[in-house]
C-alpha cells in the first residue's frame, strides 16, 4: 500500500497556498460514519489551519459513497465554491458490490474533474477491511482527510490562476 511509504498527514506547509480567500464544500458519506467523520475532521482542521474561514466551508451528508457524485455536482453548480471534497469509505465485503461502487465513484469523480470548472477531490477510502480504513482515518498511516484538504487548497489555487 502506498500509505506505508508516505504518511497521509505529512506535507510541507511552506508549499501550501493561503486558503483564506477560498470556499470549499465537503461532501461526506454517512456509510461507515466512524471513518468518514474522522476524514471530515481532518479536512476541516487542515483547511482552517491554512486560513480557510469556517463560514466558507460547507458540509453536506449523503447516504453512501455512490451518492457523493450527485451531491458534489449539485453543490458545485448551486454554490460558489472553489473546490469540492468527497469523503467516503468502501470496505470490501463478500459480494462484488465493492467493485461496482468503487469503480462508479472513481469514474464519477474523474468525469466531474474532466469538466474543468472546479477541482473535485477524491477522498474515498477503498479498503480490504475496517482496520485498513481506521489506519488511514487518523490511525497509523495518518488521515486521508488531511491529504484531501491540501489537495483541495492547491488545486483551487491552481484553478484560480486560469480564471
Amino acid at each position: 500500500m502506498a500509505s506505508r511509504f508516505q504518511h497521509l498527514s505529512d506535507y510541507d506547509p511552506e508549499r501550501v497556498p493561503d486558503a483564506s480567500g477560498l470556499r470549499f464544500a465537503i461532501v461526506v458519506s454517512e456509510w461507515n460514519t466512524l471513518i468518514t467523520e474522522k476524514l471530515r475532521e481532518g479536512v476541516y482542521e487542515t483547511l482552517t489551519k491554512h486560513g480557510a474561514k469556517p463560514e466558507n466551508i460547507l458540509t453536506a451528508y449523503v447516504p453512501g459513497s455512490f451518492e457523493l457524485i450527485y451531491a458534489a455536482e449539485r453543490i458545485a453548480s448551486g454554490s460558489k465554491v472553489d473546490a469540492v471534497i468527497g469523503l467516503g469509505c468502501v470496505v470490501r465485503g463478500e459480494t462484488p458490490h465493492f467493485d461496482y461502487v468503487c469503480s462508479a465513484v472513481t469514474q464519477g469523480f474523474a468525469a466531474l474533474n474532466a469538466k474543468g470548472e472546479i477541482p473535485y477531490i477524491f477522498g474515498i477510502l477503498t479498503t480490504n477491511d475496517m482496520q485498513q480504513a481506521i489506519d488511514r482515518a487518523g490511525g497509523k498511516y495518518g488521515n486521508k482527510g488531511d491529504e484531501c484538504a491540501i489537495a483541495a487548497i492547491k488545486m483551487a489555487h491552481l484553478a484560480g490562476l486560469f480564471k
